[in-house]
């Protein structure tokens, strides 16, 4: 009677957890593979329970395929269940593992169903009756061995990226599943050391199953079945403690295997390796209880006179977490995560205050709470916070931000100890809160303990300070680049406009002139398409200087600005062309007119009452040069090597200084070089060199 409860019992649970887990979160992926790995459990109980009353009357043949083959489908399900469960970024895994969970579907069925005759073979009698193994059941046990450590790493990834009250959720449902999969590890390892399958396994794995369906249901219990995000690192066995345990427990199995066989004691091996297996299993449950990591580090340091904690260990994993973060929500998150790793809290909030609303903004929490919107910090309050410096016990305020606090930060826990507010100050003036609660254990902070958070409030102050203020600077900056830019289509508009007025005023004069007139309509044309083509770049502020190659021939455009130029000097200003035939090159035919005009623009400027402007053009070596020169005021060489190409600096009383600067980065944009002579009094003299390049070609006939 009794062997026929305990299956039944074991096959009900697992039934009424699955059932629970897509009643509590009838839409999550999780649930429903959770509850089809359930499922599959409670098949497998019944059926290895057929196969062991089988067994006695010597019929287990068909009861052992249907039982091995339904096992199949058990590790690729819940390994897509430990893939799932608990994470955010499970999209991630699924892609990454997709291989691996086909190939855990699929070939431990393949092996059974294609090789029937090698996976099992003879029956042996002896004190319990075992199933002799072929190859293909070898193989079979090896795959489902890789696939249930598979489930079990993907589990503690899980276990080990949660924090505070997320650890405390998810604890008991991954050790309840670990429990039952690391059963099974010490069943297949021993079907794999003695060539055979025994139906008495099916007892151990029964009590496992019983003991880790009351887990998981306290699991179920705690979590709602996973109402939270958790990021673990997709990084595959690095650290795992999984594999170092399976492993340890591998080798101290093989080892113990020849020791006993050449004792000749075979017969008590398979308790031996439970024994140590359950040690092993005991082991990794003591390292992941909190409680007894904490008890053991009290015991180290009441016992050793050793410090509670390692000061040195805290701090440098909290610089490692935050020095390089460069917004306030993931050092937030940083740093509550390593508060709550160091002093056993499964609560840590963290609020950075608004200088506009003087409230307290939200920024991390290992419970997702809501911010204190709508309930904004008097001046009083902020300067009563900042003056205090030190953590200080919630529960003993009794002003109004108390109250919105306590209602923001509740207790889960009657035992979870007084809450704790450490102020975030930084130059006098209180940046944020951090909140504690729920410590484990309910244990009261020492004076070393809040001499340690303090400082690590204080760093965390001035971390955010220094992000807000590099935020203002930032959006300084961006401000200054965008004026900066808008600068340089100001300046070319400007010399639009100088063109413009120039030709207004000699209009009057030379009206009559027929040539003048259509001088002058083709300049008013080409001036219009120059602003047109300076508003469609305006979309592109914000972009680097981008340029459009086309095929180019530096003469004639030379020749093009000059002809719209020619209306706009008076008679004792002059303006001579030498413009020898280059060839062809890959210009940015805008980016160069517009170095071009600056050039000569600037030289004429340069005239004063009068003189000459000279335009040339030339191949030198492997580079196209013109120049353009002026026999005007000239520059001082001072003003040269330090201001000349330097933007907001220029010689004359209404320039704006940006035509210089724009004309080195256009020919340096191409691949090319600007020099300048000039001497105070007699003149200046740019010279302009372009490469060549691939694109070029001989010079085609002048039209």
């Amino acid at each position: 009677m009794l062997q026929v409860n305990f299956p039944l019992a074991a096959f009900v649970l697992c039934l009424f957890c699955g059932l629970v887990a897509v009643i509590f979160r009838p839409s999550a992926l999780a649930s429903w593979l959770f509850f089809a790995g359930m499922l599959l459990l409670a098949a497998e109980t019944a059926l290895d329970y057929r196969l062991i009353a089988a067994a006695s009357h010597w019929e287990p043949g068909s009861w052992l395929r249907r039982s091995v083959l339904l096992k199949s489908l058990t590790p690729g399900v819940w390994l897509g269940f430990s893939l799932v469960y608990a994470r955010g970024n499970q999209g991630e895994f699924l892609r990454h593992w997709k291989w691996s969970l086909a190939a855990a579907l699929i070939v431990p069925e393949a092996l059974i169903l294609g090789l029937p005759q090698r996976a099992f073979g003879s029956l042996e009698r002896g004190n319990a009756m075992a199933i002799e193994l072929g190859w293909a059941g070898k193989a079979w046990v090896i795959v489902m061995l890789m696939a249930t450590l598979a489930i079990l790493v993907n589990l503690e990834k899980t276990f080990r990226a949660s924090v505070g009250m997320a650890r405390w959720r998810v604890k008991y449902l991954v050790l309840g599943v670990a429990l039952i999969f690391g059963v099974r590890v010490y069943t297949f390892s021993q079907m794999l050391l003695f060539s055979g399958y025994r139906p008495e396994f099916a007892n151990l794995t029964l009590v496992a199953l019983l003991l880790g369906c009351v887990l998981t249901g306290v699991g179920q219990v705690r979590s709602s079945f996973g109402e939270f995000d958790i990021y673990p690192s997709r990084a595959v066995l690095q650290g795992s403690a999984t594999v170092i345990l399976a492993g340890v427990y591998f080798v101290i199995v093989g080892l113990l295997a020849q020791w006993v066989a050449l004792l000749g004691g075979t017969a008590n091996f398979p308790a031996q390796a439970l024994v140590l297996l359950l040690g092993v299993v005991g082991v990794a449950v003591m390292m992941l209880s909190e409680r007894f990591r904490m008890a053991l580090r009290r015991f180290i340091s009441r016992h050793f006179q050793r410090p509670e904690h390692d000061f040195r260990k805290i701090w440098t994993e909290f610089t490692r977490r935050t020095s390089s973060v460069l917004d306030a929500a993931t050092l937030g998150k940083n740093a509550g995560e390593v508060v709550a790793e160091s002093f056993h809290v499964l609560g840590v909030t963290v609020f950075r205050v608004d200088p506009e609303t003087a409230g307290l903004e939200w920024l991390h929490s290992t419970e997702k709470r809501g911010a204190l919107s709508g309930r904004p910090m008097h001046a009083g309050s902020l300067a009563e916070l900042a003056k205090r410096g030190h953590p200080f016990i919630l529960e003993a305020e009794h002003e109004p931000w108390a109250e919105a606090l306590r209602e923001s930060c509740p207790k889960k826990f009657q035992h979870g100890g007084d809450r704790l507010v450490v102020p975030l100050v930084a130059a006098e003036r209180l940046v944020g809160l951090m909140v504690l609660a729920d410590r484990v254990n309910g244990v009261p902070y020492s004076h070393e303990e809040l001499d340690l958070l303090k400082c690590i409030g204080d760093q965390l102050a001035g971390g955010l300070l220094n992000r807000r203020l590099t935020d203002e600077v930032l959006q300084a900056k961006e401000l200054e680049s965008f004026q900066t830019l808008s600068t340089f289509f100001v300046h070319d508009l400007k010399n639009a406009a100088t063109g413009l007025s120039l030709m207004l005023q000699n209009l009057p004069i030379h009206f009559d002139d027929p040539e003048f007139r259509s001088d002058a309509i083709h300049g008013v044309g080409r001036t219009v398409e120059r602003i047109n083509q300076l508003i469609l770049k305006l979309g592109s502020l914000r972009r680097e200087l981008q340029l459009t190659m086309t095929p180019c021939r530096l003469d004639l455009l030379c020749a093009e600005v000059l002809d719209g130029m020619d209306g706009t000097l008076d008679g004792k200003r002059h303006l001579e062309r030498d413009l020898r035939p280059v060839p062809v090159q890959a210009l940015d035919t805008e980016a160069m007119r517009s170095v071009v005009t600056n050039l000569v623009v600037n030289a004429r400027e340069a005239l004063n009452g009068g003189g000459e402007v000279q335009v040339a053009t030339r191949v030198e070596g492997n580079g196209v040069q013109f120049a353009v020169a002026d026999n005007g005021c000239g520059m001082s060489p001072e003003f040269i090597r330090n201001l000349l190409f330097r933007p907001f600096h220029s010689t004359k009383t209404n320039g704006l200084g940006i035509g210089m600067f724009q004309c080195k980065k256009i020919i340096e944009a191409h691949g090319g070089s600007i020099s300048v002579e000039s001497q105070p009094g007699k003149g200046t003299r740019f010279s302009v060199s372009l490469p060549l390049g691939a694109v070029s070609q001989p010079n085609p006939p002048l039209s």
